[in-house]
């Protein structure tokens, strides 16, 4: 299974925060991420979005279907994240998680080294990490860890 963490872009400040939408330089970020991740992407996988205004602009340039769950709210715990993308056996194959700091870090850091520290994911930026087993053993393999702005 491949698991993509991706935060959402830059957004406008105020509040309320859920109402917050993105900025020109956010659509302009959630678009270069987007076309980078198409062109990787299988064909068939799943699209899991925070009910954030800013997490469901970032996640419609993806231009696929998007589950909006309330599960990947600002909050949100990393055991509820990797619950709803149902890692490492999601049955396509592929699960996009569209959602905010601090918890896609700690989700990234949590598969990674088995804690949740406090790993940052830039604006608009993405950890794609994969399960796979060799000789009996799970492993989770990082395939690629990118910002908008390096694309």
């Amino acid at each position: 299974m491949d698991l993509v963490l991706w935060r959402h872009a830059d957004a406008e400040d105020g509040a309320p925060d859920l109402e917050r939408k993105l900025t020109a330089k956010g659509h302009k970020q959630a678009e270069r991420m987007a076309r980078w991740l198409r062109k990787r992407l299988r064909a068939k996988f799943t699209v899991l979005c925070s009910p954030a205004a800013r997490a469901r602009q970032t996640a419609e340039a993806l231009e696929a279907p998007i589950q909006i769950s309330e599960a990947l709210a600002p909050g949100a715990a990393v055991h509820k994240i990797l619950e709803l993308a149902e890692w490492p056996r999601h049955k396509s194959g592929t699960v996009v998680v569209v959602g905010h700091q601090p918890e896609l870090g700690r989700v990234a850091a949590f598969l990674m080294t088995g804690s949740a520290s406090d790993w940052s994911v830039k604006k608009g930026g993405l950890w794609w990490l994969s399960h796979r087993e060799r000789a009996g053993e799970a492993q989770v393999v990082v395939r690629a860890v990118s910002a908008p702005d390096l694309l």
